[in-house]
């Protein structure tokens, strides 16, 4: 039986941050919370052994039927990869994994690097611009449609639908109901188009080289690739740009240091991560540190409380000079997202760009923030960049 001693936060609430000192004080009282949607994992040591634990299954999988959305996205997300178990699951990851080889990756940062610098040098004329619709956007979105073998044209309006995907996955997600499914049904369309005719050496090219899967399920690997790459991105970056907005010698410290840059991208997850928990659910009854945890039972790992850990050493602060232990924004186990090498890859080329460029990034106004629960980034982050003569 859970105990009622555990600390409770309530997630649903408007407004509520999983960032909140109502959070860091409950992860010092005990490592779990109970939340409405069930217990809340706050410390990093549970979280790894959780994410490693196969008694636990990946729990998103019921996340429509618990906020109540219905429609297209919702029976697509159920189905869809990251919802599957199993031989299902494996069948699926070993394809979207060779499709997304290391080398192959790697080989498309050329082509990051000059979607960059092209949008860079479309913002000098700019005194101030907002980061999301200036840069961000604009470049995870070219970025995927550059792994799908699109033309850069096509990224705008594939991005935009990627970013509004991004609301089915917070408390308020049945606000946005209509708005998702529309956008699912459009990529949905694109991701056919792609595989009726796919091009050569493309994201969906390599996935039609691999094992035959069923037409429905590449369908669906292929939007939730674009959902991911782009959204992602899009708002690791922008967090990227408002922590070293707000903690400049830290940018001047990395434009000294560039060989850190892996370790930057990997301390501005820890510190705003865009996906703020990832969910698991007991598939039997189990014990954890003392607490029996009922099979069916929901568990969210809240990332950012359980990468910040202080029990891990970290201090709270942001800080790319410090060594840490993992976060979790990529979550782990067999459900580690599919695509974090593109992601890094893509947002190392970005931030590259950003050290030659610029000496500084400079606020120009107050940002505003989506909510910071499900997945969170920032609605608009005013700039004014001091770029480098």
């Amino acid at each position: 039986m859970i105990t009622d001693n555990l600390p409770f936060l309530r997630l649903t609430d408007p407004g509520f941050s999983t960032r909140s000192d109502a959070v860091l004080t409950a992860r010092e009282n005990h490592w779990c919370a109970r939340t409405p949607y069930g217990l809340a994992i706050l410390r990093h040591k549970e979280a790894g052994l959780v994410l490693r634990d196969r008694r636990f299954r990946q729990g998103s999988h019921a996340w429509p039927d618990i906020v109540g959305l219905s429609g297209s996205f919702a029976d697509f997300w159920k189905r869809s990869v990251i919802s599957q178990e199993g031989t299902d699951h494996k069948a699926l990851r070993h394809l979207a994994q060779n499709a997304l080889a290391e080398l192959h990756v790697a080989a498309m940062q050329p082509t990051f690097t000059q979607a960059a610098l092209a949008l860079c040098d479309r913002l000098k004329d700019f005194q101030t611009f907002d980061m999301i619709d200036g840069f961000t956007e604009p470049f995870a979105g070219q970025a995927i449609a550059a792994l799908l073998g699109l033309a850069p044209s096509d990224a705008k309006a594939m991005a935009s639908d990627a970013t509004c995907l991004g609301f089915a996955m917070g408390p308020d997600a049945k606000d946005h109901q209509d708005r998702v499914n529309a956008a699912h049904d459009r990529l949905a369309d694109l991701a056919i188009r792609l595989i009726d005719a796919p091009p050569r050496g493309s994201f969906v090219d390599r996935l039609l080289s691999g094992p035959s899967v069923e037409r429905q399920a590449l369908i669906d690997l292929v939007v939730i690739a674009i959902f991911g790459g782009v959204d992602t991105t899009r708002a690791q970056l922008t967090f990227a740009a408002h922590l070293f907005a707000r903690h400049p010698e830290q940018w001047t410290w990395l434009r000294a240091n560039p060989d850190a840059l892996p370790a930057a991208i990997d301390e501005v997850i820890h510190m705003r991560p865009t996906t703020t928990w990832a969910t698991r659910e007991a598939l039997e009854d189990v014990t954890l540190d003392g607490l029996r945890i009922p099979k069916g039972e929901t568990l969210h790992i809240l990332v950012h409380a359980t990468s910040t850990d202080p029990r891990t050493g970290h201090s709270g602060r942001f800080d790319i000079r410090a060594g840490r232990k993992s976060h979790f924004g990529f979550v782990g186990g067999v459900h580690h997202w599919l695509g974090h090498l593109v992601a890094k890859t893509d947002m190392a080329a970005a931030l590259n760009v950003w050290l030659g460029r610029w000496a500084s990034i400079e606020l120009a106004g107050d940002p505003t923030f989506s909510p910071d629960s499900g997945n969170t980034s920032p609605l608009t982050l005013p700039v004014r960049p001091v770029w480098d003569t």
